[in-house]
């Protein structure tokens, strides 16, 4: 078996700057934008982009993973606070309203026949692992209703996502939070 050497500092400063040319270009123009696209905004030549990620699908793919990624550090970050109620519903509603560049980029590789589940596969347990631990600490705190696990928060976050995305306003947001929270007592 091989293992894949690191990549060398300036492989990874290019890497990182393709992702991030990516992520704009493909929030400004569409997952339809092409790699040529991307890598004039990363200042690079479009063949580091394909060293890198060998089709545009591996380029949205990673975009995908390395956006959920970042949630599951924000997860770990808000878990760190000192009010863990109010850092559970934070996070909850920071990830639904930023979903939506997200949700195109799962679209995109939908239609190329990749099922996210396969795309996201490489970071659902980090994923899983940092939002159970802020929910365990919002229900130690009496914040969360406590007959709600971790899977029932992932989904709620998905379909918040999709529930926002056509609505007109964070009514759908609003209502999914409310029933997260404990009820009050009579």
């Amino acid at each position: 078996m091989t293992t894949a050497r690191p990549l060398r500092a300036d492989a990874q400063r290019n890497r990182a700057r393709v992702l991030a040319a990516a992520e704009r270009v493909f929030a400004d123009r569409g997952t339809a934008a092409s790699t040529e696209e991307v890598a004039r905004a990363a200042g690079v030549g479009v063949g580091t982009v394909f060293r890198h990620f060998p089709s545009k699908e591996a380029l949205l793919q990673a975009l995908v993973v390395e956006r959920l990624a970042r949630v599951a550090a924000d997860a770990r970050e808000h878990a760190a606070s000192s009010d863990a109620g109010a850092a559970f519903f934070d996070f909850f509603t920071t990830v639904v309203r930023g979903s939506a560049t997200k949700l195109e980029l799962v679209d995109a590789l939908a239609e190329l026949g990749i099922h996210p589940n396969e795309a996201v596969a490489s970071v659902t347990e980090e994923l899983t692992e940092a939002v159970a631990a802020l929910l365990q600490q919002a229900q130690r705190a009496a914040a969360v209703r406590m007959d709600i696990g971790v899977r029932e928060v992932i989904a709620l976050l998905a379909g918040a996502s999709q529930a926002c995305r056509y609505a007109p306003d964070d009514r759908p947001l609003v209502v999914i939070l409310d029933g997260l929270r404990v009820p009050s007592a009579p």
